[in-house]
Parts: structure tokens; sequence; C-alpha cells
């Protein structure tokens, strides 16, 4: 029988069918809380430091106290890690306002809850998506706006991404790319979004709404070391259409390319040559011990 896999729950390990929280938890009952996504690759946690800064800083801005400090929270992602034998992973790290009561008030959460899921390697687009492209949409949700809820912080409510989702499913699409509250280009429901043009590579500024990824960081400056000129900037949908490229990055979608949107084939209708050089030229960066943290 295959070991069941274990969830870190506030310091103690539990069999992932015993891992649990109470219904009176702030992160249930209102979204309340912060998550990162991570990966591990070959041994090593690709970007580990640069994920917990985010998430402490996701944090700070919902005055949230994470009870631990980020040394840590580092050595608990890893012996997560360790006691699931895992050498590859999809790491999801929750911290939640932790057991209240049914009121909204968080002064009623004394003490955050601290979640720690290791999974084996998910493929939320496979190898399909990435040598033909992905079809989106642009959705009728828009992103919110950086004085509500933003993506800035990446918080447990992420009902505004599933809402876009919901559309591209029942449109028979893979993504949905939503709009910032100004009409430009934000991001997809769960990804950042970049265009290519003649050579130039411009991706939304976080001033949207959207979120400040770490894939995205990493691929700006691979861009950017690559010879590419990249910017920051607003984007509108008619060049979005009009774009040589487009491309989505993320934790778990890596780089990914968009060959249509809203029924626009975009370029020649195949995954292009910028996209291609990053994607390939990402996978060896994930794989480079300088770029994360081993995990043991």
């Amino acid at each position: 029988m295959e070991k069941e896999l274990l969830i870190y729950i506030d310091g103690q390990f539990y069999p992932k069918s015993e891992a649990k929280i109470s219904v009176y938890d702030h992160g249930l009952l209102y979204g309340d809380g912060v998550f990162e996504g991570i990966r591990a690759y070959n041994g090593i946690v690709f970007k580990l430091k640069e994920h917990l800064e985010r998430l402490y800083r996701s944090a700070h801005t919902i005055t949230l106290r994470i009870p631990l400090k980020t040394n840590e929270m580092t050595r608990a992602v890893l012996e997560t890690l360790r006691k699931n034998n895992l050498k590859d992973a999809y790491i999801r790290l929750v911290v939640t306002r932790g057991i209240g009561d049914l009121g909204l008030d968080p002064r009623k959460c004394p003490k955050p809850t601290v979640i720690i899921v290791t999974e084996p390697i998910i493929q939320i687009y496979g190898a399909e998506a990435k040598e033909k492209g992905m079809t989106a949409i642009i959705s009728w949700v828009k992103r919110d706006s950086v004085d509500a809820t933003t993506h800035e912080i990446k918080s447990l409510n992420y009902l505004n991404s599933i809402l876009a989702k919901i559309e591209a499913n029942a449109a028979g699409v893979d993504e949905a790319i939503c709009l910032d509250k100004n009409g430009f280009i934000c991001e997809g429901t769960g990804e950042n979004i970049f265009i290519a043009k003649e050579g130039k590579i411009a991706t939304p500024p976080i001033c949207t709404g959207a979120l400040a990824g770490i894939t995205r960081k990493r691929v700006m400056k691979l861009a950017e070391d690559l010879g590419y000129t990249v910017v920051e900037r607003n984007i509108t949908p008619n060049e979005l259409f009009n774009a040589d490229e487009v491309f989505f990055t993320g934790t778990a979608a890596e780089v990914v390319p968009v060959t249509e949107i809203n029924r626009r084939v975009i370029g020649d209708g195949k995954p292009g040559p910028v996209t291609k050089r990053l994607m390939e030229e990402f996978g060896r960066i994930v794989k480079d011990p300088r770029e994360g943290t081993p995990i043991s």
C-alpha cells in the first residue's frame, strides 16, 4: 500500500485523510488568510525565499501576524517535503486568520493557522498546451482593483478568478483573461500575461491589480538577459488580439503560449519563437541550485 502523504498543520504532521481544520476558521468562513503556491524541481525549492517574502508582505497588508519567523517557515516547508520524500513537488503554503466565531471581527481569532501541503508535481496545462498553445477569452469579470481585494495580495479570496474561470469553462476555452477597472489587460485567472510584438515584450503593471508574480519577475529578467526589451505598461484588448505572441507565466503554468483569444488567432496560431525560447530557457533555470533552496 502506498504511504499516505503527510500534511503540516500548526507544527504537527497528519496523514492526508486526517488533516482537518475547524469549521470556525476564518479562512473557511471568510477567505481570511494568505497563501503561496511553490514548486520544487529535482530537490531544489524554486525561489522559496521570494515566495516567503511575498507571503509575509501579503500577511502584513491584511494585518495577519504569522506565528513563525521566515527561517522557521523555511524549515517547516523543507521538513514537510522530506517527510513526504518529495524532490519534485507542488507546495501549497496557507496561513489563515485562525479559529474565531461567526462574526467578522479578526480580533476574535487569537491564533493563525499554518498549513503546508506538498504533492507530486501537478501539471495544470500539459504538454499539448505548450506545444500547440492555449485558447482564452477576455472575461466580463473585472479584476478587483488596487483599492479593493486586489490580487497584489495573494489572499484566500479567489472568487474573482473563479467567476472568470467558470466563464472560460462555459465558453469551452482553456483560460480567461481579466481586465482592470479601466479596461486594460490585467492577468489570467491564476497567471500573469505577456505579449511580444516585433521582438519587444510587454506585461501589465502591478497597478492594474495583477499579482507581482515570482515567475513573472524571473521571466522578465531572463528575457532581458537574452537581449529582449521588456516593459511594464498598460495593454489594450486590441493590442492583445494583434500581438505577434501572447503567453502566460505562473508557478504551476511555468511559461505557456496562448494562440487564440476570443476566437482571434494570435500571430500565426502557433507558439512563437520568443515564447518557445523562454520556455526552453526557463526549463533550465528552475533546476539551477542557485535559483532556490535545497530540500536536503
